[in-house]
């Protein structure tokens, strides 16, 4: 890998590229995870899941339908939901990720292949959709609640991002079918057009990168429009109220995510990239608002968010019960950009604890060890046996109780796709100051700061599995900069040792100040033991329980590790007097079978309770669970 370090000749290869803000984020060409946990997720990434989502959307037509586009025989032989070309965008965007990340010539020949079917399907004007505008099919943004064509073309839109930033000279026409469709659009809903936004946002973020790519203005002004047009009214009530697709209040008067979890952090995610291009200090203080609200009141342990299932919708403040989470995928990867956005435009340690949260135990939960089955809701807590999903059959979107291959409604596997092959790039951020480590990853760093210094950076860690963060600089200073560390919430009593000296450091950034020298270590200690974890007494659903974490990684009691004659989790309480500790690789707890007798009416005295004698049993990680067959589980376990 070559590590490119002059500015002035290369952009940064990253998802996210404000032009202002408190941090720049370091990209594909600066930041390399080199082993450790993520990289084997990476590894699975590129080897299977990519291969694997390739042959789902030829296999259930969603790739031929821009045959039939191209053939002029649309609408017969469309297959799919309204918004499945989104998936066949999403898919290209994380193969342009991982083409940035290593070459390969099959790859490469592939995404070659899928663009140009996407190139054929464009009609003269720049409108690209299978699903509007002929005859037999809806009109042109006749549906804008329910329809997804802006949807769809912000996906589009960022799947060209991502090829002219890893190859800014393919020549594969994929920015040219993007620039069309985006003129089209600012034609259609400018300021004398349409006055009105997609039901589901996400062109927002799209259109703004999108401009910042090319240069075009015209884009991020058409961003704009659209955030200052949502929740004005425009698009039509629903049965769950305009609330669902954020329609009910305008943006800078909100206070806290609600609706569609989904929805809501795509719209705060390109409001943020709106209100850093444009300088909107009013909007980006009303964003940092809502994040706070949403992370206080109305997010899981896990960082995941949304528990209505009907809606997939976040609840009221403190509603998060475990057994009914949804907590969809696509919501934590979403979740993640509006947090790393918020990060690079304010700096705060916060945004990166929870952009860490909802990898470890979002994002990498949903996906398979094999990387070819997925979780598109990620419960807390699992009463029944899931059942197997067929390997060769479409799941309903949410009720699959094990992964699946494939659902009929398929945003998350490509979504885990394309946030797996961009990770490098949320790993470490720069300031004119110095170099930022947020995320821990075995990983190499090479770029350049403000001042013309060259910055390399070597990190070796066995993070999560191990607290200990070594950072070892490559290349002598001309001037003093700072390194930061980030310190995370959970981590009270962190050391930070520099010269044979080790000083506690606490929740924030651990920084080291000076003119580095190759050679020079600094070594950040986090105390990963497993701990208890109380939730606040508001959340009715788990008052008088606790959870286990490891690090950054949620713990779950999972029923095939219960001893013998234990049948269900349901049937244990934790005894707290006993610390969860760490044995074999695994995480203990000490729990007792609980014997509950019937009775026939469940709301007298109460009914006769025996506890048995109590039995140390581990943990999975939560990311692991349901790995080891049909399973009952739960992550929030009763106290003796």
């Amino acid at each position: 890998m070559t590590f490119t370090t002059d500015r002035a000749l290369r952009t940064t290869v990253a998802p996210a590229v404000p032009s202002t803000g408190r941090l720049r984020p370091l990209g594909l060409d600066e930041v390399r995870i080199t082993g450790g946990y993520w990289a084997g997720r990476q590894r699975v990434n590129a080897a299977a899941t990519l291969p694997h989502i390739e042959h789902w959307l030829e296999r259930e037509g969603w790739l031929p339908n821009f045959d039939l586009a191209a053939a002029g025989t649309l609408p017969e032989g469309r297959r799919g939901r309204e918004f499945s070309d989104s998936e066949v965008y999403k898919f290209l965007e994380a193969a342009a990720w991982q083409l940035g990340r290593d070459d390969d010539p099959a790859l490469e020949e592939r995404f070659r292949s899928v663009v140009a079917r996407v190139v054929a399907a464009q009609e003269a004007d720049g409108y690209l959709n299978t699903n509007f505008g002929r005859p037999g099919q809806g009109e042109r943004w006749s549906d804008l609640e329910w329809g997804h064509e802006l949807y769809c073309a912000g996906h589009l839109f960022q799947a060209a991002v991502a090829r002219v930033r890893t190859r800014p000279d393919a020549g594969d026409g994929l920015l040219g079918v993007a620039t069309r469709f985006a003129d089209l659009i600012c034609d259609v809903f400018g300021a004398d057009g349409i006055r009105s936004v997609c039901g589901h946002a996400e062109v927002e973020t799209a259109l703004v990168e999108l401009g910042r790519v090319t240069g075009e203005a015209r884009y991020i002004e058409q961003a704009r429009l659209f955030v200052e047009r949502r929740g004005t009214g425009v698009l039509r009530d629903i049965e769950w109220g305009r609330s669902y697709y954020q329609d009910d209040i305008p943006v800078r008067e909100a206070e806290v995510l609600r609706g569609h979890a989904v929805r809501a952090n795509y719209l705060a995610s390109g409001a943020v990239d709106v209100a850093t291009e444009t300088g909107d200090a009013g909007l980006l203080g009303a964003l940092e608002r809502q994040w706070a609200n949403t992370v206080a009141r109305r997010t899981y342990l896990t960082g995941g968010q949304g528990s209505h299932h009907q809606d997939e919708a976040f609840g009221d403040d403190f509603e998060l019960p475990p057994d009914r989470a949804y907590s969809e995928t696509c919501a934590g990867v979403a979740s993640v950009q509006f947090s790393w956005r918020m990060l690079l435009a304010r700096g705060g340690s916060g945004y990166a604890d929870l952009v860490e949260r909802t990898l470890f135990n979002v994002v990498a939960t949903s996906p398979s060890a094999d990387g070819t089955a997925f979780y598109y809701a990620n419960t807390l807590h699992r009463r029944t046996p899931g059942e197997p999903a067929d390997p060769d059959t479409v799941s309903p979107r949410a009720e699959s109780s094990l992964r699946a291959p494939w659902f009929e409604v398929t945003c998350c596997p490509p979504n885990v796709a394309r946030t797996l092959a961009s990770l490098d790039s949320y790993l470490a951020t720069a300031s004119d100051d110095g170099v930022q480590l947020q995320q821990f990853a075995p990983a190499r760093v090479a770029t350049a700061l403000t001042d013309g210094q060259e910055v390399e950076l070597t990190v070796t860690t066995a993070y999560p599995s191990d607290g200990r963060v070594e950072v070892v600089v490559g290349r002598d200073a001309s001037a003093p900069w700072t390194l930061s560390l980030r310190v995370p919430d959970w981590a009270a009593g962190a050391t930070l040792t520099v010269d044979g000296e080790t000083t506690e450091v606490a929740p924030g950034y651990a920084e080291v100040r000076r003119a580095f020298r190759a050679g020079d270590t600094v070594v950040l200690d986090l105390p990963v033991a497993p701990r208890f974890v109380r939730a606040d007494p508001r959340i009715d659903a788990v008052r008088g329980s606790v959870a286990v974490q490891r690090g950054p990684v949620v713990q779950a009691l999972e029923s095939v590790d219960l001893p013998d004659g234990w049948p269900d989790v349901a049937d244990v309480v934790v005894d707290t007097a006993v610390a969860p500790r760490d044995e074999d690789g695994r995480v203990v707890v000490r729990l007792c079978r609980r014997r509950v007798a019937d009775a026939g009416w469940p709301y007298g005295a109460g009914a006769p309770v025996e506890a048995e004698a109590a039995v140390d049993v581990p943990l999975v990680a939560y990311h692991d669970w349901a790995e080891r067959g049909p399973s009952t589980m739960r992550v929030w376990i009763p106290e003796s």
